[in-house]
């Protein structure tokens, strides 16, 4: 059962906070949603290194295949909870789908899910109805608190910086973690940009429950991708991502690869609607070219900038661990200079 017991190996970790609570984690750190590489042996990794992983259906070719990998991750996890990430889509393409992705999650034990995109009310009421716990993940403040009255039991917010789809939104993520303290009562995650455990101290000592991760876990020995693009990742510095698609009212943060540099040409020379990108946009490409090639100059590759802060491809224990212990010695710091100055 992939619900298994939330208080196994709960709160042995350096930081509590609403969000460890919620979901009987050791830290407060979530793996967001990762398209077409939120595999088991990834979630698996996250969850076995004490923190939150969601596999994303939409990355298998058909329910049979994203029952098979609720089951591995059932097995790698040994019964400790994992997650689902379910994305309504802006184009209403496959959401029919969402509601039999749930059923299987629920099926299989899963309580824990990752919800995005608009109008997630019924949605979160059949999870609710189901047991389950749901973190809603928004790009503004104003939907986070939609979110919070249709019934989510946390919200994650998600800055500009964020590699994938931070929707129209143009606030940094700290940003909006500070606002929405004085407006949002359920638990807060912010993400977007959160690549070194400094971000981490900096967020908890704001009064906020956790981050989201995603582009700085790329380099992690489990995800399932090819090694030359790793190791293209681990070149990578602040600069190697562009956002493109704001015309269409889709902002994409991507690495700055041939593909996207294409995508911008068509775009400043006034392609307003999808037709116009041909298979530019197409996933599959990302996927069969980059993810499963190498060829990390093919594709669409959802990408943000704190792949600056990847030095090297590890086990996900191990940037786990980074990351806790940078920011256990910047709370060691700060108390330092308090106790000095005073």
């Amino acid at each position: 059962m992939a619900g298994g017991d939330p208080s196994r190996g709960q709160h042995s970790g350096p930081f509590r906070t609403r969000l460890t609570e919620l979901f009987g984690i050791d830290h407060p750190i979530l793996g967001g949603g990762l398209m077409w590489l939120s595999q088991p042996r990834y979630v698996a990794a996250l969850v076995n290194a004490g923190c939150m992983g969601f596999i994303t259906p939409r990355s298998f070719e058909d329910r049979p295949a994203f029952e098979a990998a609720l089951r591995q991750c059932a097995l790698l996890t040994e019964g400790r909870p994992f997650g689902v990430n379910l994305t309504l889509s802006g184009r209403s393409a496959g959401n029919d789908a969402v509601l039999d992705w749930l059923d299987a999650a629920l099926r299989c034990g899963v309580r824990h899910f990752e919800t995005a995109g608009r109008g997630p009310g019924e949605l979160i009421r059949r999870i609710h109805d189901g047991g389950g716990i749901v973190l809603h993940k928004a790009s503004s403040i104003r939907h986070a608190l939609a979110a919070e009255r249709d019934g989510a039991d946390a919200v994650a917010l998600v800055g500009m910086e964020e590699g994938g789809h931070p929707g129209l939104n143009e606030l940094p993520s700290m940003l909006l973690g500070a606002l929405a303290q004085d407006r949002v009562r359920v638990p807060i995650a912010i993400g977007g940009g959160i690549g070194h455990g400094r971000q981490i101290a900096a967020l908890l000592a704001q009064g906020l429950d956790g981050a989201v991760i995603g582009s700085r876990f790329l380099v992690s020995e489990e995800v399932e991708a090819h090694p030359a693009y790793k190791r293209h990742l681990v070149e990578c510095d602040e600069h190697a991502t562009v956002a493109v698609l704001r015309s269409l009212g889709n902002t994409w943060r991507v690495l700055r690869n041939a593909t996207a540099e294409q995508v911008a040409a068509l775009e400043r020379d006034g392609a307003r609607d999808y037709a116009a990108y041909g298979d530019l946009l197409d996933g599959r490409n990302t996927r069969d070219r980059c993810y499963r090639e190498g060829q990390w100059q093919h594709g669409m590759v959802s990408l943000g900038p704190s792949i600056a802060f990847a030095r090297r491809v590890e086990p996900l224990a191990e940037i786990v661990a980074t990351l806790l212990a940078e920011a256990v010695a910047c709370f060691d710091s700060l108390d330092h200079r308090i106790r000095v100055k005073s």
